[in-house]
């Protein structure tokens, strides 16, 4: 091959080579510098609900948890992390006295434990029921839970037979408080502990709580666990009969303020029951009566009558006392006379 050539060649790729470097360099240094987010500013901590939190619900590890606020959005109502009354050790197992829903920060008075005064609803009491395995639905009833209250007896009557079995709902929509003296269901583990209570304690008005120790010492009381459903359902009966009102003008605001507080009442009106036989058509619907003894009343008629005479004999002019035995009334005018059947 020609030496020229080669060298034309040689050079021809050193001119590439320089070219395509100093390209690279020129969009290299052209190229726009890559942008850079600004840092967040991160305020403090302050304790928001995970989930939605009714009212009553009894607070646990998961109900709630601490989350960045803006500093210019905090208020001193807000339970801010560090804080001695933010500590969740103590937080746990209160119950949550205005509903809160899910993200919502918790303000100071949203949730009440039992040291304070306000654990019971205005006007409210706390009375204690024993229960056992059965009544107490096999330990799964726990503090927070709405029950309905039923009644189980004998009632003897005055007749002969077997007495008449019934069993009566006397109170709905009771709130449990605690079982065993306990206002959680957790245990060291975290998780929740079904246990067989054998005393459960009560929420209810002043009557009601009088109506329910007069039923301890009728029969065998029994808790019928309630649904998160019922409560509304009977809260729209409720309205649609009449006997829950709204005020007129109302916001939306206070109208479900209102009908909440109404929802958390117990009711002990328009009670229902059960009698032996609706259960089984061997058992009775009504209670014994006494049998009429015909005899008896034939005496105490005869009684009577006997008695209305002596009376008007006696009290008659000139009567005379009615012998014992057989005897002919004598009347002369008005003396009445009685004459033993056999005399002279």
């Amino acid at each position: 091959m020609d030496v020229k050539k080669i060298a034309l060649l040689v050079g021809a790729l050193l001119v590439a080579v320089v070219t395509a470097v100093m390209a690279k360099n020129m969009f290299a240094g052209a190229a726009a510098p890559e942008a850079q987010a600004a840092p967040v500013p991160v305020g403090p901590k302050i304790l928001v609900a995970r989930k939605a939190l009714p009212v009553g619900t009894i607070i646990d590890a998961e109900a709630l948890t601490f989350q960045p606020w803006p500093s210019e959005l905090l208020q001193s109502a807000y339970y801010q992390e560090g804080a001695p009354d933010a500590d969740m050790s103590k937080l746990i197992g209160t119950v949550v006295r205005n509903a809160v829903t899910a993200g919502q920060p918790l303000t100071r008075g949203s949730l009440v434990g039992p040291e304070d005064r306000g654990f019971l609803g205005p006007g409210m009491r706390a009375i204690t029921v024993p229960v056992n395995n059965t009544s107490g639905v096999a330990g799964f009833v726990f503090p927070g839970d709405r029950i309905d209250l039923v009644l189980t007896q004998e009632v003897e009557g005055g007749g002969e037979g077997p007495a008449l079995r019934v069993s009566e709902t006397i109170v709905r929509n009771l709130r449990v408080l605690a079982t065993d003296q306990r206002i959680d269901s957790k245990g060291e583990d975290g998780k929740t502990e079904v246990k067989t209570a054998e005393t459960v304690t009560l929420e209810a008005t002043p009557r009601i709580a009088e109506k329910i120790a007069v039923a301890q010492s009728m029969g065998q009381l029994s808790l019928s666990l309630r649904s998160l459903a019922d409560n509304t359902a009977e809260l729209e009966r409720m309205v649609a009969s009449g006997q829950v009102k709204l005020p007129q003008g109302a916001s939306p605001a206070e109208e479900r303020k209102m009908m909440l507080a109404i929802a958390s009442q117990p009711i002990d009106s328009g009670t229902t029951y059960t009698t032996g036989g609706d259960v089984s058509r061997f058992q009775r619907r009504t209670v014994p009566a006494k049998p009429v003894d015909r005899s008896q009343q034939g005496m105490e008629a005869l009684g009577k009558m006997t008695s209305a005479l002596t009376s008007l004999a006696g009290g008659a002019p000139g009567a005379a006392a009615v012998p014992s035995g057989p005897v002919v009334r004598v009347a002369r005018g008005n003396n009445v006379s009685y004459v033993p059947v056999g005399a002279r």
